[in-house]
């Protein structure tokens, strides 16, 4: 968890944004970073193939990276190309959350790629380091520079010129920290609740993460997220959207209409359950939603109407029921009256 300590200690200053949710998911791998963009000199077709999971501006590049340091020539031909230095030159990297903020001391992942495809279609990565501060030896040239921050990541084109290179990244990243109850204020239990973060890209939606646990501390560039949270395997699903702002942790409260439900056949009100009963549950459109074999099963269900069958044998009995929000609760079946 070494990242969730570094943004407490980076973000402390900010503070934490509370967010409450609306009814309407460990570090990721780093995608690799795409070809040149079209107005450095690529072609659309190059830029068409990155997956970045991070939203994207107007001209197609990831947004919530500044490299301090000067402005680019998008007149690469016009450039110097240095053909007459070869020796590798020092470059420095390191990434801030904010202009004046501190610097990111650790969980950053720099990645610096060849600025041109080969024959595949794909670059090659010529350099990596996880140090705060990363220091580099490269020829002089143009490169594709992606540095990592759990799941916010920026990419841009650096040039090493002859002499010292150094760069700082002004990251715009913030964190989401998410938690769900049943309507109510009514706990749920950590392990049947996750969530799923979702973007919107260049090419549709993009999944961010999956299966996130309530509380984890979740690095992202700043902007608008979609988040789904999961309680138990069935229909117990809400959807919200939550805005990350730069610097800040954004902590997210979602609520449930739904509830934990055990089944048990029993011969008599309140007696012992019987077992090897084969259950199903139906909505009330008849689709059927949950089965399983056992005296207790159990599961979660969203607010609504349900059928409950249990086949014991040859014979099969029924029961209607309603679920509203609200604590566990345990649905019997009467053997004297099915």
């Amino acid at each position: 968890m070494r990242l969730i300590k570094v943004l407490a200690v980076i973000l402390a200053i900010c503070g934490p944004v509370p967010a409450m949710g609306q009814d309407a998911g460990g570090e990721g791998v780093a995608p690799v970073p795409p070809p040149r963009p079209a107005h450095l000199g690529g072609t659309a077709s190059e830029g068409d193939e990155f997956d970045i999971e991070n939203p994207f501006d107007g001209d197609g590049l990831p947004q919530g990276i500044v490299i301090d340091g000067g402005e680019f020539e998008e007149d690469l031909d016009s450039r110097t190309r240095f053909s007459g230095v070869t020796d590798p030159q020092p470059l420095a990297l390191s990434a801030r959350i904010s202009p004046d903020g501190p610097f990111i001391p650790e969980g950053l992942v720099w990645r610096i790629f060849d600025s041109r495809t080969d024959a595949t279609g794909e670059l090659a990565m010529v350099a990596k380091s996880e140090d705060a501060t990363a220091a580099f030896s490269l020829p002089p040239g143009e490169y594709m520079l992606h540095v990592a921050f759990g799941r916010a990541q920026a990419t841009d084109t650096i040039f090493i010129e002859p002499g010292p290179n150094n760069r700082t990244v002004i990251f715009e990243v913030g964190a989401l920290k998410l938690d769900a109850l049943i309507a109510g204020d009514i706990a749920i239990p950590p392990g049947m609740l996750r969530f799923d973060i979702f973007s919107d890209g260049p090419n549709g939606r993009m999944t961010i993460a999956e299966n996130v646990p309530p509380g984890e501390l979740v690095h992202l560039n700043a902007g608008v997220y979609s988040i789904v949270s999961r309680f138990g395997p069935i229909n117990a699903v809400i959807r919200s959207e939550l805005r990350v702002e730069p610097g800040q942790i954004t902590e997210a409260t979602l609520y449930h209409k739904a509830a934990q439900v055990t089944l048990k056949l029993v011969s008599e009100e309140g007696g012992e359950a019987i077992a090897d009963v084969e259950w199903t549950i139906k909505t009330s459109g008849g689709e059927t939603i949950f089965t399983d074999i056992g005296a207790f099963p159990a599961t979660v269900l969203a607010e609504g109407e349900y059928l409950a069958l249990a086949k014991l044998g040859e014979n099969v009995y029924n029961r209607e029921f309603e679920i509203r929000p609200g604590s566990a609760r345990e649905i019997e079946i009467l053997t004297a009256v099915y």
